[in-house]
């Protein structure tokens, strides 16, 4: 079959190559950064990557079809961008969707009823091996413990906000933070 013709749906595949050695960089305060040298295609290369943790993220969601966004601030980028809530998947063995739904209360205080896995993806496969998993929430009802919230989440504003508008700004480019974008995108597409 000549190159570039169909061959069925493609698929990323996952193809493990032999680890010669691998080695803690750096240690950072939220992520480490890993050196590894492995073979593939006959020779040795090394790279270095973000080691995360992972993480959750969760797109809630009201009968009107309105997305809960926070805007909080993000040093990397000094901004204060529009997001969905997410968090570390940093307690070990936690299982994803109940991390989800902690960093709904957390962030939020929110609960929801009905959960429904939206999406997994890594959010920079050339230089970190994050693998977000994002939720859909509905069912959603306030908590009955207020949280507090210190540092860069002492100021987060929350707002309610229709999906079609979060899906003009994502592509008129007003909206940049991926995961947002990500996961309004597949609702959209999914409803």
């Amino acid at each position: 079959m000549p190159d570039g013709e169909a061959r069925g749906p493609i698929r990323d595949e996952r193809t493990p190559p032999r680890i010669v050695s691998s080695e803690l960089a750096f240690a950072g305060r939220v992520w480490d950064i890993r050196r590894d040298v492995f073979e593939y295609n006959g020779e040795q290369i090394a790279r270095d990557y973000v080691d995360h943790s992972g993480a959750v993220a969760v797109l809630a969601m009201d009968d009107e079809g309105r997305v809960l966004v926070i805007q909080q601030y993000r040093h990397p980028i000094q901004s204060r961008d529009w997001e969905l809530p997410a968090g570390l998947r940093d307690i070990a063995h936690e299982d994803p969707l109940v991390a989800a739904q902690r960093e709904l209360a957390e962030e939020v205080d929110l609960v929801a009823s009905d959960w429904t896995e939206l999406i997994d993806f890594y959010t920079s496969p050339g230089g970190s091996n994050e693998l977000i998993k994002v939720y859909l929430a509905r069912g959603l009802s306030a908590t009955e413990q207020v949280y507090e919230r210190s540092e860069e989440e002492a100021d987060i504003e929350v707002r309610w906000v229709p999906l079609d508008e979060i899906v003009d700004g994502v592509i008129e480019g007003r909206l940049q933070n991926s995961i947002l974008a990500i996961a309004a995108l597949t609702a959209h597409a999914r409803r």
